[in-house]
């Protein structure tokens, strides 16, 4: 998913309140003309109300974009700024906005608070929208590549479980579990967003999950106790992969596969989209992989979602411990 699948560029700031009824009418007034495109007429009502108003954060971030969108750069990062400042955990992603515009490192710039925020109001339209509108595919591109890389390590299933343990991370509302719950004698979903999550439970093929971090989650897992771990979709909102593969390498088995999929580019490094997506070379991935104590069985390009009809350039990747036999 990209940010703007979920209607806007970013969360809304719906719940973000002065607790004041007359500021929180003026911001949706002010929204309103942002909304249908003119960004200049509700400038001026923002610059009043964030000064009668300094500490509504929201006013702040609506007036960001407002500036942003008029050709104000300078005065788009220094509302942006003012947002961060008054709440450091950035639900309304205005360190994603610094970064867009060149004021803040890349790395980092999507808060987990703003991925949170994003999905839980993405989870009830989440699967329509995905299946649909953006013909996503990265469950599928994932069994298939793990279905691959185990025939040619000689050890495909003929039949029953094919995986003692799997963990999904960034299980979403359970896209991965038809194709993977039914070969695991146990499937375990990780997601940032609780209403993610609460929508994978109405599945009922998950035989846990948990709201959180998944590199906190994988903190607390023991060495070497899945057997297949899963992050589709997941590359493109954690920009530096390194904490999260370290911890995937060391909760691996041996014999244990990791399969994702990322968005990439032509160039070298990571990159934050338009979109406000991460997007990593297959140069990066590869040593992000290698730096994890893993070794890359499958690496190759494939788009798992499309935008405006078009596909996304994308990569799909499996990788083994590195005492694994490679194929």
């Amino acid at each position: 998913m990209r940010a703007s699948d979920a209607g806007s560029s970013l969360p809304s700031h719906t719940g973000v309140s002065s607790e004041n009824a007359a500021f929180d009418r003026r911001l949706d007034w002010a929204r309103s003309y942002l909304d249908a495109g003119d960004a200049g007429a509700g400038e001026g009502m923002l610059e009043d109300l964030v000064g009668e108003a300094p500490g509504f954060s929201a006013a702040w971030f609506v007036l960001g974009e407002s500036r942003e969108r008029t050709g104000a750069r300078d005065g788009a990062i220094q509302a942006y700024r003012q947002v961060v400042v008054l709440d450091p955990f950035d639900p309304l992603g205005a360190g994603a906005c610094l970064a867009r515009l060149g004021a803040q490192a890349v790395s980092g710039a999507l808060s987990p608070a703003f991925v949170r925020a994003l999905f839980d109001q993405y989870a009830p339209r989440f699967d329509a929208s995905l299946r649909g509108r953006l013909a996503y595919r990265g469950p599928e591109l994932l069994a298939a590549a793990v279905s691959e890389v185990r025939e040619s390590v000689g050890n495909a299933a003929g039949g029953g479980r094919a995986f003692d343990r799997v963990l999904d991370l960034g299980c979403g509302t359970g896209l991965c579990a038809p194709l993977f719950a039914p070969l695991a004698r146990q499937m375990v979903g990780v997601d940032l967003a609780p209403c993610m999550i609460a929508e994978a439970a109405r599945l009922g093929l998950y035989s846990a999950l948990h709201a959180g971090d998944m590199h906190a989650f994988l903190a607390g897992e023991a060495d070497a106790s899945a057997d297949l771990i899963l992050m589709a979709d997941a590359a493109c909102y954690l920009g530096e992969l390194g904490p999260v593969l370290a911890q995937v390498g060391r909760v691996l088995r041996p014999a244990g596969y990791l399969a994702f999929t990322a968005e990439t580019h032509p160039g070298m490094g990571m990159i934050l989209t338009p979109g406000l997506r991460y997007a990593h070379s297959a140069d990066l991935l590869a040593a992000s992989v290698a730096a994890a104590g893993l070794s890359l069985c499958h690496l190759a390009p494939a788009w798992a979602r499309q935008e405006y009809g078009v596909p996304v350039p994308g990569l799909v990747a499996v990788a083994r411990g590195v005492s694994a036999i490679a194929p």
